[in-house]
C-alpha cells in the first residue's frame, strides 16, 4: 500500500508541474483571525486585481488530491490567473499530514482518511468560508468548491453538508458517498463531475477504492440527481469536446440530468480513455468558472 501511495505521489508531483501554470507569485498565505478553530492551518487566498469591497465576489474554494498540495493543484487547473480575469476569490487551502507524510482531506468513507482520529475538515473548511466571508465582500449565493481526487471526494462532502451554502462543485476523479443516505443535502447544488474511464486509482466504474466501497462515476452524479430533485435522466449533449491532449480527437462526452429544478444542473464529463490526471488540451479553468458562474443558487 505504501509502494502505491509513493508512486501516486511521484506521478503527480511529475505531472502537475509540467501543467497548467496559474502564477501563485499573487497570492499570501491569509492567517485566520484568533478564536477560530483554523488558527493553527492558514490557508491561501487569492484576491482578484479588480477586487471591488462594495461588489458582492464569488468564491471559490480548491481542493487538491491525496499526497498532493494548495499551489500544485492551483497550478495545475490554472485557477490563479483565472480568479484576475474573472474577478473571484480563490482559496486554496492544504490538508493534514497523515502518518505516511501525505496531505490529505477527511472527504468520504472512501478517500483518503486512513489513519485513526482524522481531522475534522468538514468544521476547518466551514472556519475557511467563515473567515474569508468576514474580510471580503463575498457573495453568498455564489459559494463553489473545486476538487481533484481526494479534494474531489471532500468537496462532494462539503456539498452534502452545507448544501444551503455552497452553490455548485466541479469534481475531477473523485466520488459521493456510496450511501447517499450518508449525504444530508437540504438544498440543490449544481454539480459537474468530470473523470476518467480508465482511472486506475479512483475507478470510473466504482468498486474496491482503498479498502473501502466507492460508487461509479453514474452513480455518484445519479446520487446528485436524486438529492437535487431532478426527474429525468442522463442523456447526451452533443457534440464531445476535445478535453485531453493526449488522446486524439474530441474524447469527452457530456451528459447532463433532464427534469431539474430551475437554475440547477448535473453533469458528467467522461474523458473516454482518460486517466487519473488527465492534461488538459483547453483552459480548463475557463470550462471550471464557465460551469460554476451560471450556477448561482437559485
Amino acid at each position: 500500500m505504501r509502494k502505491l501511495f509513493n508512486i501516486l505521489a511521484s506521478v503527480m508531483i511529475a505531472i502537475l508541474l509540467t501543467g497548467c501554470g496559474g502564477g501563485g507569485d499573487s497570492a499570501a498565505p491569509n492567517t485566520p483571525d484568533p478564536g477560530f478553530p483554523i488558527s493553527s492551518r492558514p490557508y491561501q487566498l487569492k484576491i482578484p486585481a479588480n477586487y471591488d469591497p462594495g461588489s458582492p465576489t464569488a468564491l471559490i474554494v480548491l481542493l487538491h488530491g491525496y499526497s498532493s498540495n494548495s499551489n500544485e493543484v492551483a497550478n495545475y487547473f490554472g485557477l490563479i490567473k483565472a480568479a484576475d480575469s474573472q474577478g473571484f476569490l480563490l482559496a486554496y487551502p492544504d490538508g493534514t499530514i497523515d502518518s505516511r507524510g501525505n496531505r490529505y482531506w477527511n472527504g468520504t468513507d472512501a478517500c483518503c482518511a486512513f489513519d485513526p482520529d482524522p481531522a475534522d475538515d468538514v468544521s476547518y473548511l466551514t472556519s475557511v468560508m467563515d473567515d474569508i466571508a468576514a474580510k471580503y465582500n463575498v457573495d453568498p449565493n455564489r459559494i463553489y468548491f473545486v476538487g481533484h481526487s481526494n479534494g474531489a471526494f471532500m468537496s462532494n462532502r462539503m456539498a452534502c453538508e452545507h448544501s444551503s451554502r455552497i452553490a455548485a462543485i466541479v469534481t475531477l476523479a473523485g466520488m459521493q458517498w456510496n450511501d447517499p443516505r450518508l449525504c444530508p443535502t437540504t438544498k440543490p447544488v449544481s454539480v459537474l463531475h468530470i473523470h476518467g474511464d480508465l482511472d486506475d486509482t479512483i475507478f470510473f466504474d466504482g468498486g474496491n477504492v482503498f479498502g473501502t466501497l466507492s460508487p461509479s462515476a453514474f452513480d455518484s452524479t445519479a446520487t446528485w440527481a436524486a438529492k437535487d430533485g431532478c426527474t429525468g435522466n442522463l442523456i447526451d449533449l452533443p457534440p464531445n469536446i476535445d478535453l485531453e491532449s493526449v488522446i486524439t480527437g474530441d474524447e469527452t462526452r457530456v451528459q447532463r440530468y433532464t427534469g431539474c429544478p430551475a437554475g440547477i444542473d448535473v453533469e458528467l464529463w467522461t474523458i473516454t480513455g482518460g486517466s487519473h490526471i488527465p492534461t488538459f488540451s483547453t483552459n480548463i479553468a475557463d470550462l471550471i468558472w464557465n460551469f460554476l458562474s451560471t450556477h448561482p443558487k437559485p
